[in-house]
């Protein structure tokens, strides 16, 4: 009488395998979470410094700071270029003759929010 061998897995071995998954994917999860918060709080103070460098080419023809994100931006850059999902707050911008403060939030994720105080030496918090 010959012996029949049985091929594939055993419900345990199965149970194991998708464990070991879960495991995993609970480790992940949060760091990729984490991950991509970084990266949004990256892409807004990229846009900050964009905004600063602008606001001093503004200051260097003009002699004062722009108090209006769209003139500071269409004079140096020639349109309003920032990031997609990245608003200037008009409401906390302010500017006079030697300094300036501007805030900047990401539209997909309004908690996301970076101030550039140039009296305080640039991104704050």
């Amino acid at each position: 009488m010959t012996e029949k061998k049985e091929h594939g897995f055993t419900l345990i071995e199965l149970m194991i395998v998708i464990a070991i998954i879960g495991i995993l994917a609970a480790i992940a999860i949060p760091q990729f979470a984490a991950y991509r918060q970084r990266a949004y709080v990256s892409a807004l103070k990229s846009d900050a410094h964009t905004i600063a460098n602008a606001q001093e080419a503004y200051y260097a023809d003009h002699d004062t700071y722009s108090s209006s994100t769209t003139t500071v931006l269409t004079a140096t850059y020639g349109a309003a270029n920032l990031s997609d999902n990245t608003t200037v707050d008009n409401a906390n911008w302010s500017a006079d003759a030697t300094s300036f403060v501007f805030t900047v939030t990401d539209g997909n994720h309004g908690s996301l929010v970076v101030t550039y105080e140039s009296a305080q030496g640039g991104i704050q918090g």
